[in-house]
């Protein structure tokens, strides 16, 4: 076996193991070949092969067993093709043989064609004698002063360059000059040179002559240019370009494209012999239509100039192109010495030159966006200096600023620098895109274009990034994208308002997808909604909701990496909590999802919520380990809000318990941190703690906290009186204290109720009571009532005047927990506690009602309302479905419910407290008569009367918190309607704002809304019309419509009796509406724990989903449409009324009274609802049953809420084009309603009616094909007249109807006889009507419509129903009082009487013409 060479090896030894392998006969490891030139001509062939003249310039090239010679490309290049292969043909029966016979031509063929060339006028130039025995050696470095090299004429030698350097010193023409052209023009005089008119030059530029066989080829070709210049000169300007265009059109494409490419190559070289000693440059002194008048015949000149407007329009687009870069306007001369740099390439050096002014472009088109690293919009005018770095070299290098496509680039740079620069700039962009600073400026969502980019997924790479700048780069566009700080701070500040540690969860909208596998699969088969979800691609989740994307993406292992492993930055780490704090937000899903993540928040506990820390040697510490955060501490309370296992796996296991007491029972002044993080710090701690309280968790800590508490509560007046930068943080602090004892005073009476449930429960689950008990918190009363009052004399100090607005409504709603409880309470006293709240009204109560600084803040009602300013209210962020935000940013400077100038937070907790007290004290309740009966509140309810506000995760959190404070006022106005009479004169707007908010109300309320179901909206009390001569008043409007149209049928007068009997039927109403929305018990019992403060009992301060309201828009159809959900669509409406469920005909006729009442007097509280909606829902009267609409109480009520809907005013708004909601088209009813009528209608006229509605002209086309085509059987029964339909006849019959199959249509029901007038008489004078106006039209129309025309007037004039040939010829207008319904002509007039004659005299000469 052979060795290996080593080192120490001489070489004697090198050579013996030569020997020893070359006798052992192994095959080598390595060939040396010789690799053929190509560029030379040179044939292929081995190392063995060579010639030995050639082993002086032959490589030597190492070639190694399967390695290929060249490197794969990084992208596939497509396949080469050939250029001539389409144009051959071939046939798959064709003989290879035979073809390849065609093809070869012998060597003969090839060599009867070499000519020799003629060298007789060819220059012959001898070598040039020296003084010396040898030539001179030329060296590289001296290459450069001899003869630039042509691109020409190929590569030369050394040799053949100072050969061509010393030819020129003598004066001599180097031998490679053959052109004649550029011969020519070295000796013309200056007058002829290439920089004068084209028409001057004395040879052609592309055709050279070589083919020609004559002697004197290039004479030839300068006689033949010379007589296309003259025919050129000859012609004008049109007709060159007339020529053009004809050569154009008749050449092959292929061709002018290879004349374009051949002149594109002759124009540089030519111009750069000319015009390079005077300093010009080629472009400037040699335009591409000059050169292409010099081609060597009239086509090819004609060929290549192009026409002025062209030429201009491409001047006005184009900027100028600058001069090509020279040498002196080089920083850096290149020298001679240097290899490969003695030729100037101008196009490389562009980068170097001055950057042209900032032009805009001239189009009205967008232009790319660019910004700068602090994410501001950088103007595309704007001339930044390039100190600034945002000048670059990409697209557009004038204009300063990275666009989003260079930005995400330039991020997955290999440059360390230029991804955190990149990765910088976007954060600070999405900062300023959530803040909505481009929402003006800019089309369209900077945020959704990102995401659609794929910015998640370059995120979430780049935190796997090993390099700590790059990373905390990501993680700080991560937490600009998700974060929102404005919308934390709102819900930081609402967090004391009345059920404000509640909050939706941040879930995009839900979409609906059809899943088409899963269609025809039994349910046991199909996939569940967890199963689908992990078949789906990160992409596709991350494009539906972006946290549950970055869930999937292994985010939280990622995050806790980072603060285990990396330890990073102060401010690393506060985006690091501030990211989970929004996913936690997200669902109760994904906080369960954060809990569970391995070492997570052990690790933010151990490392960020120590139980002991030291004090930080500088006011800003370089790292934040070790000490503890208030961010920290919020996420824990966040996390808490998800559920109540979640706050017990916090407190319990987590250790969170035992980490309060030492936050908490210290002042924030001696925690050892900085004084602002130290006030956040116990503001966080408080939160947490009145969350778990919420659930009647961790209520011990009040019993031994209690000495620290009290405390703090002493000292609230002396810190809130000091001013000074921490006075905000202190205020936070002070309400979630506040908070705290709300909640721990709701907890505590709950405590005998559960004592006594735990009793009588005899094994069943009951939750235990709470260790606080009513005892505990009694004696927080008496100190914070003198705090509230304390408070109130600070409203005439102008200082103090804010900070007391803040403050008071947490005092108001503490005290109505107070008194919720204490009257659930078994040692509750009525006495006592009855003069007690009469001191409270007295003293406290009325006194801040009519202060004037509270009376000045009502005044801001409706301009802070989000009900009232649906259209005004700006959205000052940009938000996506898929991600959805609260839409905050720069809440404090407009108006609305969280303003500083809002008065929401102080009514809502005034309200509240009203209702507790005037519950308990029934007589309080007229001396707040004056809060209803305000201008402003007033003003208001009118407003949400008649608002209509659209759903959002932007405006849903904000407009529960405005629920709240309508249903409290509508709470009060129900305690004092039936005992004051001022109040009672609005009695019908408190109904309307009732009936409007109930549709409102949004997941989570749905108590409000059982409660007004209950008191307020059945009210008769708020129903003034109905015992103040309301339907006597309808019934004198239908006595007076009876005298205007005497013919009115006496079904439809019966309006006002029917009110006055809806009127009596309230109580039954009520029932029958609350019993079809008893589905809603559970959420109604768990809204209600939630709003009462029974805490033990409540499950999670999150809210559920948001998906839409509570309760429907077209609730007041529900019973109707809910008895057609059960039978109409199961049995096909053939259930007779004995057949139906029990109680059905009762429901539908209180669902039927109930409409009726609102139609009449509450209209603007149906707005909602389109009036196709409407006709819709009532369509299931006779779609339920077979006999349904026959019964006297349901045919009475149909007929009059037809009579309402059919009203002129009605019918402008009724439009049957738009889809109702929750049916694919209007169409697909009619047509169920069409087959219901053929089947069991009777000719009843109601239904009559209801088939009639739909054919109004106006309407589309395809029902009334319907009805005259499938169910033309119909007709027969259709009997309605024109006196019983309330709808005017004109709507059918004008205008003219234009669709010529449903004229036919109409022309055949009345020849055949399946339409007549004893049978259906309105359609048979709106058939008689189109019919007659159609055959009489003097309108140009097609030649088929025209034909169709004649055709049906021939045969009309030949009926011989001598009564139908009347009325389909004399029709002359719809009359109601005439015996048909319409009015006749005597005679025909002679307009009509000339056409039909007309139309006859053709019929007849055309049968002559047969004849």
């Amino acid at each position: 076996m052979l060795r290996r060479p080593k080192p120490s090896d001489s070489e004697a030894d090198l050579l013996r193991e030569q020997e020893k392998f070359l006798t052992s006969g192994a095959p080598p490891a390595a060939n040396v070949v010789r690799r053929p030139d190509k560029r030379r001509g040179e044939a292929g062939g081995g190392g063995g092969d060579c010639n030995m003249e050639d082993e002086g310039r032959q490589r030597d090239v190492v070639t190694i067993e399967d390695l290929p010679d060249q490197l794969p490309s990084l992208t596939p290049a497509p396949p080469k093709k050939s250029r001539f292969k389409a144009s051959r043909v071939t046939f798959e029966d064709e003989d290879a043989e035979e073809r390849l016979d065609r093809h070869d031509i012998h060597v003969t063929a090839v060599l009867s064609r070499i000519v020799e060339r003629d060298t007789s006028s060819t220059p012959i130039s001898l070598p040039a004698f020296t003084g010396v025995a040898f030539p001179k050696v030329s060296h590289r470095s001296e290459t450069s002063s001899q003869v630039p090299l042509s691109s020409a004429f190929g590569k030369k030698s050394i040799f053949a360059r100072q050969i061509a350097a010393q030819r020129l010193k003598e004066g001599q023409t180097p031998f490679h000059c053959a052109p004649e052209a550029e011969h020519r023009e070295q000796t013309l005089p200056p007058e002829t040179s290439m920089d004068t008119e084209p028409t001057a030059v004395s040879g052609p530029s592309l055709l050279s002559g070589r083919g020609l066989g004559g002697p004197d080829s290039s004479g030839e070709t300068t006689r033949i240019h010379r007589e296309n210049q003259a025919k050129l000169q000859a012609m004008s300007q049109s007709e060159i370009l007339q020529e053009q265009k004809k050569l154009l059109s008749q050449l092959d494409p292929r061709l002018v494209d290879f004349v374009k490419a051949r002149k594109a190559q002759s124009v540089p070289s030519s111009a750069s012999a000319s015009k390079q000693p005077r300093g010009k440059s080629s472009k400037d002194s040699f335009p591409l239509e000059d050169v292409s008048r010099q081609s060597a015949s009239s086509g090819a000149a004609v060929l290549f100039q192009k026409p002025r407007e062209v030429e201009m329009e491409r001047e006005e687009e184009d900027l100028p192109t600058p001069p090509a870069v020279t040498e002196k306007e080089l920083l850096l001369k290149p020298q001679k010495e240097w290899v490969h740099m003695d030729k100037l390439e101008p196009e490389k050096l562009e980068w170097m030159r001055d950057l042209p002014a900032p032009r805009r472009k001239g189009t009205k088109k967008a232009m790319q966006a660019r910004f700068d690293f602090a994410g501001t919009l950088v103007p595309p005018t704007e001339d930044l200096p390039t100190h600034l770095g945002l000048h670059h070299h990409g697209e557009e290098p004038e204009r300063a600023g990275y666009s989003l496509q260079e930005l995400f680039l330039l991020s997955r740079s290999q440059l360390i620098q230029q991804r955190s620069l990149a990765l910088g700039t976007l954060a600070n962009i999405l900062s300023k895109a959530r803040a909505g600073e481009y929402l003006s400026v800019l089309k369209g969502s900077v945020v959704s274009t990102l995401l659609d980019a794929g910015l998640l997924f370059l995120l979430r790479f780049a935190l796997d990034d090993g390099v700590e700048g790059v990373m905390s780069a990501a993680v700080h566009a991560l937490k600009a994208l998700l974060v929102c700080d404005d919308d934390e701070e709102c819900l930081d500040c609402t967090f004391s308002w009345f059920h404000g540690l509640a909050s939706f969860p941040l879930l995009p909208s839900a979409q609906e997808e059809e899943d088409e596998e899963d269609e025809g699969l039994p349910e046991c088969m199909k996939e569940t909604a967890k199963e689908k979800e992990e078949r789906k691609s990160d992409h596709d989740v991350a494009r539906q909701d972006v946290v549950k994307g970055l869930l999937k993406m292994k985010l939280l292992p990622r995050l806790r990496y980072i603060l285990e492993v990396f330890r990073p930055s102060p401010r690393v780490v506060q985006d690091v909590l501030q990211i989970l704090t929004r996913i936690a937000r997200h669902s109760s899903s994904s906080a369960t999802q954060v809990l569970d993540c391995p070492r997570l928040m052990e690790t933010v506990l151990s490392e960020f919520l120590p139980a002991s820390w030291t004090a930080p040697s500088s006011s800003i510490p370089q790292s934040v380990y070790g000490l503890p955060l208030a961010s920290a501490m919020k996420l824990l309370r966040v996390l808490a809000t998800s559920g109540r296992h979640a706050c017990a796996r916090l407190l319990n296991s987590l250790g969170v318990k035992e980490r309060l007491p030492c936050l908490l029972s210290a002042e924030p002044g001696e925690l050892l941190l900085e004084p602002a993080e130290a006030l956040r710090l116990s503001t966080e701690a408080y939160r947490l703690w009145a969350v778990a309280a919420g659930y009647g968790q961790a209520c011990k800590l009040y019993i031994d906290l209690y000495p620290g508490l009290a405390k703090t509560l002493q000292s609230l007046h002396t810190v809130l009186a000091l001013s000074g930068p921490l006075l905000p943080l202190q205020l936070q602090r002070v309400l979630a204290l506040l908070s705290l004892l709300t909640q721990v005073t709701h907890t505590a009476g709950c405590h005998q109720e559960l004592q006594a449930g735990m009793v009588s429960s005899q094994g069943e689950e009951c939750p235990p009571p709470p260790p606080v008990s009513w005892g505990h918190v009694t004696g927080l009363q008496a100190s914070l009532l003198g705090h509230l009052r304390g408070f109130m004399k600070n409203l005439d100090n102008p200082v103090q005047k804010d900070i007391s607005l803040v403050v008071i409504p947490a005092y108001l709603v503490y005290l109505e927990a107070y008194y919720h409880q204490l009257s659930r309470q078994s040692g509750f006293k009525p006495v006592e506690t009855l003069q007690e709240l009469e001191r409270l009204t007295s003293e406290v109560l009325l006194p801040l009602l009519s202060h004037h600084v509270v009376q000045g803040l009502i005044k801001n009602l409706k301009s802070s309302s989000v009900v009232c300013n649906v259209r005004s209210i700006h959205l000052g962020s940009e938000t996506t479905p898929s991600l959805p935000g609260l839409a905050c940013s720069g809440w404090r400077d407009r108006p609305g419910p969280v303003a500083p100038s809002s008065p929401f937070p102080l009514l809502t907790a005034l309200g509240l407290l009203l209702q507790t007290i005037t519950g308990i004290h029934k007589g309080l309740s007229l001396k707040f008569n004056a809060l209803l009966l305000s201008e402003p509140v007033i003003g208001y309810l009118r407003s949400c009367s008649q608002a209509m506000p659209t759903l959002s995760h932007s405006r849903a959190w904000l407009v529960r918190h405005e629920h709240h404070l309508l249903y409290l006022l509508l709470r009060l106005a129900h305690r004092l309607v039936s005992i004051e009479p001022e109040v009672a004169k609005h009695a019908s707007l408190y109904h309307q704002v009732a009936l409007v908010l109930l549709p409102w109300l949004l997941p989570g309320s749905e108590y409000l809304g059982h409660e007004l179901l209950s008191t307020i909206i059945f009210n008769k009390d708020f129903i003034s019309e109905g015992h103040s001569g309301g339907p006597e008043a309808v019934e004198l409007g239908e006595l007076r419509l009876q005298e205007e149209t005497p013919h009115t049928s006496p079904s439809l007068q019966t309006v006002g009796a029917l009110l006055r009997e809806a009127c009596i039927q309230l109580p039954s109403i009520r029932g029958c509406f609350l019993t079809h929305l008893a589905h809603l018990e559970p959420s109604v019992l768990t809204s209600r724990d939630a709003l009462l403060g029974h805490n033990p009992w409540i499950s999670s301060h999150l809210l559920p989903e948001l998906t839409g309201p509570t309760v429907p828009s077209d609730w007041p159809f529900l019973p109707l449409v809910s008895l057609y959900e059960r039978t109409g669509q199961a049995d096909g409406g053939g259930l007779e009324v004995e057949d139906l469920p029990q109680g059905a005909l009762q429901s539908v006729t209180h669902c039927l009274q109930w409409l009726l009442l609102l139609e009449v007097w509450r209209e603007e509280a149906l707005k909602v609802i389109l009036p196709v909606a409407k006709l819709a829902r009532l369509s299931c009267v006779f779609l339920c049953s077979s006999d349904l609409f026959l019964e006297r109480p349901v045919q009475k009520l149909t007929w009059g809420l037809f009579r309402l809907l059919t009203r002129r005013s009605r019918l402008d708004s009724l439009d049957l084009n738009v889809p109702p909601p929750g049916l694919a088209s209007f169409q697909d009813l009619y047509s169920a309603l069409l087959t219901q009528y053929e089947a069991v209608s009777f000719g009843d006229r109601l239904f009559g009616c209801w088939m009639l509605l739909p054919l109004q002209r106006r309407y589309s086309a395809a029902m009334k094909l319907a009805v005259f085509g499938e169910h033309v059987g119909m007709l027969r029964s259709l009997g309605v007249t024109v006196e019983q339909l309330s709808i005017p006849i004109e709507r059918f019959t004008s205008p003219p109807e234009d669709s010529l199959p449903l004229l036919h249509l109409y022309f055949r029901s009345l020849v055949t006889g399946t339409l007549k007038p004893r049978w259906c008489p309105v359609l048979y004078m709106v058939t008689l009507s189109h019919v007659n106006a159609f055959i009489f039209s003097q309108d140009a129309a097609a030649q088929e419509v025209e034909a169709a025309r004649h055709s049906m007037l021939r045969k009309i004039y030949y009926l011989t129903d001598e009564v139908l040939r009347n009325h389909l010829l004399l029709f002359r207008l719809p009359q109601q009082r005439s015996e048909f319904g319409f009015d006749l002509y005597e005679k025909l007039p002679p307009i009509r009487a000339k056409r039909l004659e007309r139309v006859l005299r053709r019929q007849d000469s055309s049968d002559d013409k047969g004849d």
